[in-house]
């Protein structure tokens, strides 16, 4: 099974760019790089005295970023008072995605290093085979990626595989999102992919359509099929 904490959260390729884009402020890269360098999270008080700026210039960029999904915020009681009298929890902020890239057409090779470095692990763990871990890790994470979004489609849109008809009742993926990875390591690239597409039928609970490789390499070497009635 999957490390439970090999993480797969993957922010779609329009909110790579939107992130991005937020970053190129530069009191939200000031604030996103001062929180990046704390272990715990950081009041927005804290945030102005060590920017020297007023609290609502922050506040409102913290929101921002909130917004962005690069923090998360938390509420928790700060200093050694407790119980009642010790005052309201204070809002805290910690950043969640520690880096932002983004690349047209969508690429995610922090995802295939995540699970690339999973799978050695499971194998050393385990005793497995590469092949066999790097399969079991990625079904694994794909079944958390479809219990998360619902549906393939859902999947397919965030991840940037841009899928398209292929006139025959199913669906051709028109990019790889793990492309330049997959041009000199192919055979384990498509292992990779076929088994965590796989993984998101299962835990969309799709039992209408199944994963078959797609030799065509002008595009992703996998497409979804409709399962034919028994």
């Amino acid at each position: 099974m999957i490390n439970q904490e090999t993480t797969v959260e993957i922010l779609s390729p329009s909110q790579r760019l939107s992130a991005v884009a937020s970053l190129g402020d530069p009191v939200r890269k000031q604030l996103f790089e001062l929180l990046r360098e704390r272990e715990d999270a950081v009041s927005r008080d804290e945030c102005a005295v060590i920017l020297n700026l007023p609290k609502s210039t922050i506040r409102a960029h913290l929101d921002r970023l909130v917004e962005q999904k690069l923090l998360a915020v938390e509420f928790r009681k700060v200093g050694e008072r407790t119980g009642p009298g010790s005052g309201r929890p204070a809002k805290l902020y910690k950043v969640v995605i520690d880096e932002v890239e983004a690349s047209v057409p969508a690429r995610h090779y922090d995802l295939a290093a995540e699970l690339l470095a999973a799978a050695i692990q499971h194998s050393i763990d385990s005793g497995i085979g590469a092949q066999d871990a790097l399969s079991e890790v990625a079904f694994d994470a794909g079944v958390k990626l479809g219990a998360e979004a619902g549906s393939i489609e859902a999947v397919l849109e965030n991840t940037g595989y841009f899928p398209l008809p292929d006139g025959e009742g199913g669906t051709i993926m028109a990019n790889c999102p793990f492309h330049r990875l997959s041009k000199d390591h192919t055979g384990v690239v498509c292992k990779l992919n076929g088994s965590l597409l796989t993984g998101v039928l299962e835990g969309c609970d799709d039992s209408s359509n199944s994963i078959e490789p797609d030799t065509n390499l002008s595009h992703c070497c996998a497409r979804i099929v409709p399962k034919q009635p028994s």
